[in-house]
């Protein structure tokens, strides 16, 4: 009796996964998590089933209680893992709301703000004489004028830096040049101007000239 009962049992807990099974697959186009984990958890269930109860002797009751218990269990795991996800979709979802809330409002802000900006300005320009402005307008020409020339006198000056540079450069290197040539030209001259035979100069003669008398003894 006792067998019995609980093999009803463990049958109506497959029937329930089953259906359950059955009805999410139903009701979803793409299998949820928690479908997923039954049906994984049923299968490795089954089959864990099968193996205990085939070393009983009864491995038909071993497949039906693996099989219930691991839809359940799989179930359980793949609707926590679901539900986790669900959760982390709405706070994503609440931060983009947020951001986007907050965006608007900055928006509205400084939009609100360059309006009174532009406003305020009106008002001045409102109390702008045409005096005033042809006087401002005047002291800009001028500024401008002034700047003009001395980025015209700072230019010239820098101009005549780099001609004075170039030409002592160019000095130097000329001189250099007119130097390396004087003395290879007067080593040239010594080599060409120097005799291939020494001759010896003629030795003088010890006889006195005829009309000079010899030297006293």
């Amino acid at each position: 009796m006792t067998t019995s009962l609980s093999r009803s049992r463990r049958v109506a807990a497959v029937s329930l996964a089953v259906v359950f099974l059955g009805w999410s697959a139903g009701c979803q186009v793409a299998p949820s998590k928690t479908v997923t984990g039954a049906g994984t958890g049923a299968a490795a269930g089954a089959v864990v089933g099968g193996v205990v109860g085939g070393a009983n002797g009864n491995s038909g009751q071993g497949v039906l209680a693996g099989g219930a218990a691991g839809a359940i269990i799989g179930g359980i795991i793949g609707m926590t893992q679901e539900m986790k996800e669900h959760r982390e979709q709405d706070r994503l979802a609440q931060e983009r709301a947020y951001q986007q809330e907050l965006a608007k409002k900055r928006s509205a802000e400084a939009k609100a703000k360059a309006e009174m900006e532009e406003e305020l300005a009106v008002a001045q320009g409102f109390r702008i004489s045409d005096l005033e402005l042809n006087d401002a307008q005047k002291k800009v020409s001028d500024a401008s004028s002034r700047l003009a020339k001395l980025r015209d006198e700072r230019n010239a000056a820098l101009a005549k830096k780099k001609a004075l540079d170039d030409a002592q450069e160019k000095l130097l290197s000329t001189e250099a040049e007119i130097a390396r040539l004087e003395e290879e030209l007067a080593r040239l001259r010594g080599e060409a101007g120097q005799p291939s035979v020494t001759v010896p100069a003629p030795v003088a003669s010890q006889v006195p000239p005829p009309n000079q008398a010899p030297p006293k003894s």
